[in-house]
C-alpha cells in the first residue's frame, strides 16, 4: 500500500471512529503533513482519494469537510464489493459451485483473455442478517487469482486477493439492469419467477488495468437498497 493511501484509509478510519458529522472540517494541511510526517503533495494525493470515495468535500479558500454518511444497510455502488460496508450486519454466503473452467466468448472478451484460458468459476448465494441478498456468479482470471476454495469462497474474496495473493485492486466497471428473475434465480433466491430484480454486470480491474473478475449479480428485491453517491456534475 502505498503512503498516500495509508494516510486517507487512517483518516476514513478517525471519521468512522469518531462518528464526525457532515460538515466537519478536517484539520489544515500543514498539521496534516506535521501528523502523518510526510510531504504537502502525499497529503493532498490522499485528501483526493478520500474525496473520490464521496467522504470529504473541498470548499476553496475554506478547508476539507466530512462529507454525509452513506446510511446503515446501505450498498453502495462506488465501492469494490460490500463487506467492509455492511461491516455491522451479519454477511455469509454459500458456495453453490466452484470450479476450473474454459470462459465462454462473452467472459473472455471481458476478462480479456484467450478462449482456451483458465477461469475460476464461482456461484454463490450472500445473505444479509441470514436473509437472502443476492445470487452471485464471478469468473476469475486463473493467472491472477491462481488459488480458490470453498472455504475462502464462503468469505470475502477480494480480502483474499487483497492480503492473501498481493494484488493490488484498482477499480470497476459496472451495468445495471432491471430484469425479471428467471426459474434458477427465482429458486436460490427464495422468490417467484417473474419477480423483479437488479442484475449488476461488473468487470473489476488491478490497479495496473488488467481485468481479474467479472461477476453477474442477482439482487433479492425484498433485501437490498443501494446509495448512489457522486463527486460532481458535468452539464
Amino acid at each position: 500500500m502505498l503512503k498516500y493511501q495509508q494516510i486517507a484509509n487512517e483518516i476514513q478510519q478517525d471519521i468512522e471512529k469518531n462518528d464526525l458529522p457532515q460538515g466537519t472540517k478536517l484539520p489544515v494541511l500543514e498539521t496534516l503533513m506535521s501528523q502523518y510526517k510526510t510531504s504537502k503533495s502525499t497529503v493532498i494525493k490522499a485528501l483526493s482519494l478520500l474525496e473520490r470515495k464521496g467522504l470529504v468535500y473541498q470548499v476553496r479558500g475554506s478547508g476539507i469537510f466530512v462529507r454525509r454518511r452513506n446510511r446503515k444497510g446501505y450498498i453502495s455502488f462506488s465501492n469494490q464489493g460490500f463487506s467492509d460496508e455492511l461491516s455491522g450486519f451479519d454477511i455469509s454466503a454459500k458456495v453453490l459451485e466452484l470450479d476450473i473452467r474454459k470462459p465462454s466468448a462473452e467472459v473472455a472478451f471481458n476478462l480479456k483473455i484467450d478462449p482456451e484460458d483458465d477461469v475460476y468459476y464461482v456461484k454463490r448465494i450472500r445473505y444479509i442478517n441470514g436473509q437472502i441478498l443476492c445470487l452471485e456468479e464471478s469468473y476469475y482470471n486463473k493467472d491472477i487469482v491462481t488459488y480458490l476454495n470453498n472455504e475462502i469462497a464462503t468469505g470475502s474474496i477480494f480480502d483474499y486477493i487483497s492480503n492473501a495473493l498481493g494484488a493490488k485492486i484498482g477499480f470497476s466497471d459496472m451495468y445495471v439492469h432491471i430484469q425479471k428473475l428467471n426459474e434458477d434465480e427465482a429458486l436460490h433466491l427464495g422468490l417467484l419467477v417473474g419477480d423483479p430484480k437488479l442484475f449488476v454486470e461488473t468487470i473489476f480491474y488491478l490497479n495496473n488495468g488488467l481485468p481479474f473478475d467479472f461477476s453477474r449479480i442477482s439482487y433479492n428485491y425484498e433485501q437490498s437498497q443501494f446509495f448512489f453517491q457522486s463527486t460532481g456534475y458535468s452539464l
